[in-house]
């Protein structure tokens, strides 16, 4: 019997009515809030226009510090820019050292601590911007929130591995498909409530900050309350591994202490960080790129024509277009390409990315010179597809390597990769963009050398890839060692006996339901991102 509290681990071990298929919605559910990172640019340049009548001279010589407290002046663009760096930072950190507590405490109390912070971290940015105080709007929605997405995005990753062993990467990438698609959802329900919220010409920030909150924080407990974990010796219905030297896959488990420490760890790091850097890369640049490359004659107009500023709107469209399209890549690429993994292999999945990334990044300059735009937007969504599809394949990766007893925890301390590329790429970009243009390259030509530089961290990232070995079987836990994790996490070993009727319940209509609660959200994120994505025709 239970005997811990309603957050235990021991509370939520699965009973023999349990059906699997019930465990992603509510991984979903996290995902899809905390996701709304990605969106946050939404909220960049209402958040500058605050102050109604600030005395823009005195306020042109205000730094950074000096925006953090005053409530005279309107913050800049760049200042505000930074929350999001912030929770990315926090993303990685708060994964790293939580990791292990949390395959111990179970993915109930993780994710109700992961909403309590990312909607209560929006709640404090939220009165920060009633308050025009930007240090408290850092507190809140950077570093609550941080800690917030970071604990969101780990929680259900352990747990899915288990309940699929047989669709590792399928499992994973339903829910780190939420990550990708939560901004797809979000972003515009944040343009609705500010407008809704507006207060003469000041947006309505700091109320959509607060009411997003609290929207995510029910969303997220819901979610978090969903979870169960497999009994102890769970296996899928006629489910049998197969032993083979010749694949990555072990059957052995690497505890955490000696997971971070192998060249295995370190390489898959550097295999997840050069893909990020090279995928934030495009991701920051895809707007501007498409601008300043295509110009007029994304609208059939001859280069060096002047342009109208109807014209000029209807190419600023055409990019929201693009940017609405290549959102919806990065999402569902995460199912997409995951779920190939698990017949392609992890090794060859990386390799795919890195292979055809390179040649595709490469080719991108030439379809620029060429006037090709809508090769260009293709290449671009493929980019992008593999970008989101290194998130939701690198769990499976790391459960293949190390085993799945502490994947969770193994999956927080790679994800300082994430952070690290997130603060890396946009200063990397932003830093040979500014280059080229001081040295008087023509706007239209700027990306050519960035291009061919992501290309070289791609190659850096292949090499890292085919350099993973199967870690060494003396590095996997005793089976007192086994016993022991197993005893933290108040698993209970399940009979042979029992095994036949553990968590074998049908789906039912509590299954329609679940999958109805955060698909049909999901659904109507993608048909507005394709309503964005037809103004690009």
């Amino acid at each position: 019997m239970a005997t811990g509290g309603l957050l235990a681990r021991e509370r939520t071990i699965a009973g023999p009515r349990f059906n699997r298929w019930l465990v992603p919605p509510a991984a979903l559910a996290i995902h899809l809030c905390i996701g709304m990172a990605y969106g946050f640019s939404v909220f960049w340049l209402p958040m500058t226009t605050l102050v109604p009548g600030a005395d823009a001279g005195a306020c042109a010589t205000q730094g950074f510090l000096d925006q953090l407290t005053t409530t005279t002046c309107n913050w800049t663009v760049p200042s505000v820019n930074h929350i999001f760096e912030t929770f990315i930072a926090m993303l990685g950190l708060a994964a790293a050292i939580w990791g292990g507590w949390l395959e111990h405490a179970g993915p109930r109390k993780a994710g109700f601590i992961a909403a309590c912070c990312w909607g209560g971290g929006l709640v404090i940015g939220g009165i920060g911007v009633s308050m025009h105080q930007l240090w408290l709007v850092y507190l809140g929605c950077g570093f609550l929130g941080g800690v917030g997405q970071g604990l969101g995005y780990i929680t259900p990753v352990s747990t899915l591995i288990k309940w699929f062993p047989d669709r590792r990467g399928l499992a994973t990438g339903f829910a780190i498909m939420g990550y990708g698609g939560g901004a797809m959802i979000g972003a515009p329900i944040a343009v609705k409530l500010m407008s809704v919220f507006k207060d003469g010409d000041i947006a309505g920030v700091s109320k959509t900050l607060i009411c997003m909150g609290v929207i995510y924080f029910v969303a997220m407990t819901l979610g978090a309350f969903g979870f169960r974990v497999t009994p102890s010796g769970w296996k899928p219905e006629g489910y049998q591994p197969v032993a083979s030297k010749a694949t990555l896959i072990s059957h052995g488990h690497v505890h955490l202490s000696r997971a971070w420490k192998t060249p295995q760890f370190w390489l898959i790091w550097g295999v997840l960080c050069m893909n990020v850097t090279a995928g934030i890369g495009v991701l920051s640049m895809a707007s501007p790129m498409l601008q300043d490359v295509f110009g007029g004659r994304l609208l059939g107009v001859d280069p060096g024509t002047e342009l109208s500023t109807a014209q000029k709107a209807a190419i600023a469209a055409a990019a929201a277009g693009l940017v609405g399209l290549i959102s919806l890549f990065n999402s569902v690429g995460r199912l997409a390409w995951a779920s190939a993994s698990d017949f392609l292999g992890r090794k060859n999945t990386y390799c795919v990315f890195f292979i055809l990334g390179i040649i595709l990044y490469c080719t991108l300059p030439a379809l620029g010179h060429m006037g090709l735009a809508a090769l260009f937007v293709i290449t671009v969504c493929l980019i992008l597809s593999m970008y989101g599809g290194g998130f939701a394949t690198v769990p499976a990766y790391l459960a293949d390597i190390f085993g799945t007893q502490m994947v969770g925890a193994i999956h927080g301390r790679l994800l300082t990769a994430w952070s690290v590329a997130g603060v890396i790429g946009p200063v990397l970009i932003a830093g040979v963009r500014e280059a080229q243009l001081s040295a008087g390259v023509a706007k239209n030509l700027v990306y050519d050398r960035t291009l061919y530089i992501l290309a070289g961290l791609l190659l850096i990232g292949l090499i890292c890839n085919l350099l993973v070995r199967p870690v060494d079987p003396k590095l996997h836990m005793t089976e007192d060692e086994l016993r022991h994790e197993r005893a933290l996490q108040h698993e209970a070993q399940i009979t042979d006996a029992s095994v036949a009727s553990a968590a074998r319940g049908s789906f039912g209509i509590l299954g329609v339901l679940a999958w109805l609660a955060v698909g049909i959200p999901f659904l109507i994120g993608v048909w507005i991102a394709m309503q964005k994505a037809a103004a690009l025709l």
